[in-house]
């Protein structure tokens, strides 16, 4: 009776290590967390409106906003912003909601951004450009949040984005966007 009962206890110990090792195994291949991807899409010019001189105008932006959530969990996140930059300046701006990427999804939204070119005005490289009649513009964001595996394992992931795009003044169309 007692052998049987050791040999019991000794089989559940065997199992129960085996579990673990799988268990443990599984975690840090198959669920381990990466960082999704933040991208933009296709970028179209919607408005553009020039004011007086040639350096001088506003454009509306419209363009998809893209998170790619690679992971096995969902990954929730939080209010941001875009903001499309020449240079070091910032000429625009855009709100990114709140909310979250199913798993192995990529969550897809619309965004328009103002651009007002009135504070650039002096700026002499600026004035080059439009007068060559291509704008480089560059956008960044950063957007926080959790990855949530299994509702076991959460992690704080920030996926960060920043492209660059050249946008012919001449036909209104985005040229040369490419993201990294």
């Amino acid at each position: 009776m007692v052998k049987d009962r050791k040999k019991c206890f000794t089989y559940l110990a065997a199992f129960i290590i085996f579990q673990t090792i799988i268990i443990v195994a599984f975690s840090l291949t198959v669920m381990k967390i990466k960082n999704p991807k933040l991208r933009l899409g296709g970028v179209t010019v919607e408005n553009f409106n020039s004011t007086g001189t040639n350096s001088s105008f506003s454009m509306r932006l419209a363009t998809q906003v893209t998170i790619k959530n690679t992971n096995f969990g969902h990954y929730k996140y939080d209010n941001s912003t875009l903001n499309i930059l020449y240079g070091d300046v910032e000429v625009g701006e855009a709100f990114i909601p709140k909310g979250r990427a199913k798993a192995r999804k990529t969550k897809r939204f619309n965004v328009t951004v103002d651009i007002s070119a009135d504070a650039l005005s002096g700026n002499s490289n600026f004035n080059s450009d439009v007068n060559s009649g291509m704008l480089t513009l560059t956008s960044q964001a950063r957007v926080t949040g959790k990855v949530t595996l299994m509702k076991i394992m959460k992690k704080r992931k920030s996926p960060q984005m920043n492209c660059s795009m050249g946008i012919n003044l001449a036909t209104r169309v985005v040229q040369d966007l490419s993201c990294k």
